[in-house]
């Protein structure tokens, strides 16, 4: 791969893209203001990280998240650029390939999950949950639906994967005039497809980590081969997701301790004696213990917190050198499309990252109180989806609608029944099924937590407490 193929500057609009002769930012920064100020960002404030429907405003949501991936993986971006122009790995990695390295990174982290329904990652595999056990009973007229699936359609849905639904966001659900979604440049968007493979491609227990889910659905085919082509991927990773990828590691398992710490799940005693018990490199225990013993005697809570917090940036400092280390000792790999590990891997580093994994697992995934907000969840996306998918079937069908097909398809977006007329124009009724049932996945998957909540006890006739 080259980086001159893999920085692409394409829009898929290119007509639209164009219209400002005047701009003197870079295309890779006019990507970050697109994403900036678009409402399919701003939904991220309202979805889960760890904690649905969290009061706290403290515990982070998919917004936080997402700053703070782009936060780590532009120092990751940065120490990495700077370490292949100093040992002078690759002639055509210059100061300019370096600027828009960092560019398509950082804004890669903001998009990294613009693609997740409400309620995180349980969001997903309630969604595939449902259709798990409703595909196969869903009939269009007299005839089971599943007979107007081709495999990949069938397993797009019941594999449904935030990562796939992010591409579909970014380049046809977001509003735009010109049907190209949020008109990103081709350089960015290979950057976020972390897998780069169909529904029926897909390995789960592959050691080679970009065969383990899919990245995109059949209905955007044609626009990951585009990506992939002027990209010069072809069917590979493009090594900036290993970055990506990273980054997103480094943010998520240490920012669930501390928000762990702030439920009051997890304290200091806990983490110190987990962190013993699973075999920790003893220096990294060891900053953590110095930290507590500098605090003021007698506040042994307040300490605790306080030195967990400290040892959390110490260990993202040290996870981002080894992740830096990684990536120029493989260079060569990760440029042919040959490496096939996380950066962070067998290391002290990787048992680090693993183990903070696990305890936030074990000490607030399996929680009683997550526990019950997950129940919520999925009973509301689960009524949710036993209404609009029969409905969405019967969106412009040959068939007729009934009365409750009809005011509940008033809730799909109007912008993505434009999506869907463009996606059938030219088929007929008998291949319409996989995009209807797409459109209501997409009216699920982009509702945030509280407008789930909400329309679920509106539509129950529930009067909030």
């Amino acid at each position: 791969m080259k980086w001159s193929e893999l920085l692409s500057k394409y829009r898929a609009g290119q007509e639209f893209s164009d219209r400002v002769r005047s701009d003197l930012r870079t295309e890779f920064q006019k990507d970050y203001h697109r994403i900036i100020v678009s409402a399919s960002f701003r939904r991220l404030q309202d979805k889960t990280q760890v904690f649905p429907l969290d009061k706290s405003d403290f515990i982070r949501t998919r917004l936080t998240h997402s700053l703070e991936v782009a936060s780590i993986g532009r120092s990751l971006a940065e120490n990495i650029s700077r370490s292949i122009r100093k040992a002078k790995l690759d002639p055509e990695f210059d100061e300019n390939t370096e600027s828009c390295v960092i560019s398509i990174i950082e804004s890669a982290g903001l998009i990294h999950d613009i693609g997740n329904p409400p309620f995180g990652h349980f969001g997903e595999e309630s969604i595939r949950e449902w259709f798990g056990r409703h595909l196969p009973k869903l009939r269009y007229g007299k005839r089971p639906v599943t007979d107007f699936l081709n495999p990949q359609q069938m397993d797009d849905l019941l594999h449904f994967e935030g990562n796939a639904q992010g591409l579909r966001v970014l380049t046809k659900l977001h509003f735009s005039e010109n049907g190209c979604g949020m008109n990103l440049t081709y350089g960015l968007l290979s950057a976020m497809i972390k897998y780069p493979n169909s529904s029926v491609g897909m390995k789960p227990g592959s050691e080679v980590v970009a065969e383990r889910k899919m990245g995109f659905f059949e209905a955007e085919a044609r626009v990951f081969s585009d990506i992939q082509r002027r990209t010069g991927t072809e069917g590979k990773r493009n090594p900036l997701v290993f970055i990506l990828e990273a980054a997103d590691d480094i943010a998520y398992a240490t920012a669930d301790i501390e928000d762990a710490l702030k439920k009051g799940f997890l304290g200091y005693p806990e983490l110190r004696n987990e962190l013993g018990k699973r075999g920790v490199d003893a220096e990294y225990l060891e900053i953590l213990q110095k930290a507590y013993f500098r605090a003021t005697p007698g506040e042994e809570r307040r300490a605790g917190e306080h030195a967990i917090k400290l040892w959390l940036l110490r260990m993202q400092d040290i996870l981002i050198v080894k992740a830096t280390e990684q990536f120029v000792t493989g260079y060569r790999e990760l440029m042919e499309g040959r490496y096939t590990k996380p950066l962070l891997w067998n290391s002290p580093e990787a048992k680090l990252l693993q183990t903070l994994k696990d305890i936030a697992y074990d000490y607030a995934f399996t929680s009683q109180s997550i526990f019950k907000t997950e129940i919520a969840a999925n009973n509301i996306i689960n009524y949710l989806l036993a209404r609009l998918v029969p409905a969405a079937l019967l969106y412009r069908a040959e068939l007729p609608q009934g009365l409750m097909e009809e005011k509940y398809l008033s809730l799909v977006s109007d912008n993505y029944c434009r999506v869907y007329r463009k996606a059938v124009q030219k088929l007929p009724d008998d291949k319409c099924i996989y995009h209807r049932l797409l459109l209501a996945t997409d009216t699920i998957a982009g509702m945030t937590d509280s407008y789930a909540r909400d329309l679920y006890t509106d539509l129950n006739g529930i009067t909030p407490c």
